[in-house]
């Protein structure tokens, strides 16, 4: 009776966790009701694990999922949407007690977790009928039915004889049109509770496979090696990965990264002229991208050269030779970056050219990391541990910052028609960010025109953002912000016939 107890209740609170997506997201637009919705999926796992809170610092738990769930305050987007789905996974093992410590065996979870969502609720209904069966599953059931008679027999008494005695509620019986409640019922509003019943119930029931609950312990740093007189003395691996192999590889890797470094600081920052028909441009586009896959497959290299325990970590030279090559891919994980600089002084600035300087910055991050591990002497899980804390603090602080707005004030900021020099504006790009970069354009067409121009084009999307976000559905704290700014836009004003110069800008 106790497992088809809690089933049921769980499947009760799911079912009105359904019924409540449906109200805040079927139809309308997605804004503050996600964080809502966030909010109840956390009181239904509380009201669920009751007694995980009694620790000596309940509050701890519920505090750090705050500031993970704080980004959907202030916009909602795939980014602040992940990071609270993985909050909340976390904070769902958390109090079932089954989440493990170190924040890479944190992340095989998360993953596991989130693979085996889908199924979870299928699993446990299957469950829970031989459960039922086993436990006398005719008698259960009949009781479970029985159990609803009296209260929804009289409770319809009840109501219909307030309905004859009260005008009010008869007028609300009289509002119930059945035909309109079933011509709700259409097949995708009903894959969407499907969908919506699946996700919550593994919030509800937070299980991982038994695969990993199986697998043994992660053995430590000492313990990945074996003794090296246990090993045999001409393998493969000791000739491809041998510490002569390494010694020689580092070297030959030092000297033409130092090569590499020394043309960079040649034509790039040395003001040496390039060869005919190369532009500084092209040489600071052509070399971003790929000094990036440079450092990462010398990030791997150093990760299988100088494994925990082997040979070559404990050669003093080889350590030396290490530090300088991994130093050199900082370098040039820093070139890059002002490769791409350089580049976007000439192009202007994207989603993708941002992303590539988030990027960049998370190799470099890793690359000193690699350094930090040996010179430590930890293990590579405590250097993946150590990567994703460094990627989950640089997405969350990312779900703060309104890109649009940053490449539209960019962008006019340093274009040809606001400086004189510089790349021509290119007015499509920068209205197809949205009205974020309405700001950005009104300011341009202020200091070409004398007055506020715009298209009747972009004025329709000014009213909609603004008539979108007095829903409250819809609202977040970075779109009332930006309905501060555009209400205080004055008239429309058509645009002379002379108008900015529309570009393409490549590789957006």
């Amino acid at each position: 009776m106790t497992s088809f107890a809690s089933f049921s209740s769980r499947f009760g609170i799911a079912v009105l966790l359904v019924a409540l997506a449906d109200f805040f997201f079927y139809g309308q637009p997605a804004g503050i009701t996600v964080l809502l919705f966030a909010i109840l999926i956390v009181g239904a796992v509380v009201a669920v694990h009751p007694a995980a809170l009694n620790s000596t610092r309940p509050w701890l738990k519920p505090a750090a999922l705050f500031v993970a769930l704080l980004p959907l305050a202030e916009n909602v987007s795939p980014l602040s949407v992940a990071i609270a789905v993985v909050a909340l996974v976390v904070f769902a093992l958390s109090l079932s007690g089954r989440l493990r410590h170190g924040i890479a065996r944190i992340a095989g979870q998360v993953a596991l977790f989130l693979v085996a969502a889908p199924l979870r609720l299928i699993r446990d209904f299957f469950q829970w009928r031989r459960t039922v069966r086993r436990l006398g599953g005719r008698r259960i059931r009949l009781a479970s039915i029985i159990v609803w008679v009296m209260p929804v027999t009289l409770g319809a008494v009840f109501l219909f004889s307030f309905g004859a005695a009260n005008p009010v509620i008869e007028y609300w019986l009289s509002l119930i049109d059945l035909m309109k409640l079933l011509d709700l019922i259409q097949l995708a509003r009903i894959v969407f509770w499907l969908f919506v019943l699946a996700g919550v119930w593994a919030f509800l029931r937070p299980r991982l496979p038994r695969l990993l609950r199986r697998l043994p312990p992660l053995a430590p740093p000492a313990a990945v090696a074996a003794p090296a007189a246990t090993k045999p003395a001409t393998t493969i691996e000791d000739v491809v990965f041998g510490k002569a192999a390494i010694l020689r590889a580092l070297i030959v890797f030092n000297g033409l990264f130092a090569l590499q470094t020394g043309l960079d600081a040649a034509y790039l920052w040395g003001g040496v002229a390039l060869p005919d028909g190369l532009s500084y441009a092209a040489y600071a586009h052509r070399g971003a991208y790929p000094l990036i896959a440079t450092a990462l497959l010398a990030a791997g290299f150093v990760l299988a050269a100088l494994r925990p325990g082997s040979e070559t970590s404990s050669d003093p030279l080889i350590r030396r030779l290490v530090y300088a090559w991994v130093a050199q891919n900082i370098v040039l994980v820093i070139s890059s970056i002002l490769r791409l600089d350089l580049y976007i002084g000439v192009y202007a600035l994207t989603y993708w050219r941002i992303a590539a300087f988030v990027w960049m910055g998370l190799v470099a991050s890793g690359l000193a990391l690699i350094i930090a591990r040996i010179a430590l002497g930890r293990s590579n899980e405590w250097l993946l541990s150590a990567n994703l804390a460094t990627l989950s603090a640089t997405l969350y602080a990312c779900c703060f910052i309104n890109f649009a707005a940053t490449i539209a004030n960019f962008n006019v900021d340093h274009s040809l028609e606001m400086t004189g020099d510089g790349t021509p504006i290119d007015t499509e790009y920068l209205r197809s960010l949205g009205a974020a970069a309405m700001p950005a354009l009104d300011r341009l067409y202020m200091h070409q025109f004398g007055n506020q121009t715009t298209y009747l084009a972009d004025q329709m999307m000014i009213d909609d953002t603004i008539a979108e976000q007095r829903q409250w559905r819809a609202w977040s704290f970075r779109g009332w912000r930006l309905v501060q700014v555009l209400d205080k836009r004055g008239p429309l004003v058509l645009p002379p016939p002379t108008q900015p110069l529309q570009r393409s800008v490549p590789d957006r």
